[in-house]
């Protein structure tokens, strides 16, 4: 069995995997596909459609600092991104900095526990660090070495407390508490 899976393997490896060829549309095909089908309503399928179409836009994804590591549950997202790139629009990957000290139940029925600031910073810094070899990986072995034409558009790796570390309570009841 052992020899056989090698032998297979090693015959697998003279012929090379198939060049996908992506166009300016490729993310497009994605909800064709079902990718988009639980994040955009209904309803706005016609709209992204157009947009995305029409002219390069910005996509973003956000990741929270639970872990020092991505982990499974990022691969749909990434992958989506790396989408995006490939189509020519400008990948952001957001991370929740801020949100990740404030802790998201996000439909749990507990709260996250509280970590401490020093282990949010270093779970964001592993994360960004990962995300952004993902993203040289992929331009490096999937990208120019397969001969595809174009630049692709870096990752932005952002935090979310770069923005919001500065706000203090008077200005954000000010700004947000009204709406509520």
């Amino acid at each position: 069995m052992i020899v056989r899976s090698v032998l297979l393997r090693s015959r697998l490896l003279r012929w090379p995997l198939p060049v996908r060829h992506y166009t300016e549309g490729n993310i497009l095909k994605l909800q064709d596909r079902g990718f988009f089908q639980d994040v955009f309503p209904a309803e706005a399928i016609d709209k992204a459609r157009t947009t995305l179409g029409a002219s390069p836009q910005t996509v973003y994804a956000g990741f929270d600092p639970t872990a020092d590591s991505l982990h499974v549950g990022n691969l749909l997202v990434i992958i989506g991104l790396l989408h995006s790139q490939r189509a020519g629009h400008q990948p952001i990957a957001l991370l929740g900095g801020a949100t990740g000290q404030i802790g998201d139940p996000s439909g749990r029925k507990t709260e996250r526990q509280a970590m401490l600031l020093d282990t949010v910073n270093r779970n964001l810094r592993c994360i960004g660090e990962q995300i952004e070899r993902i993203f040289e990986n992929h331009r490096g072995l999937m990208w120019e070495k397969r001969g595809h034409g174009g630049a692709l558009k870096p990752v932005l790796v952002v935090n979310n407390a770069d923005w919001y570390r500065e706000l203090n309570f008077v200005e954000f009841v000010s700004r947000v508490g009204r709406h509520f």
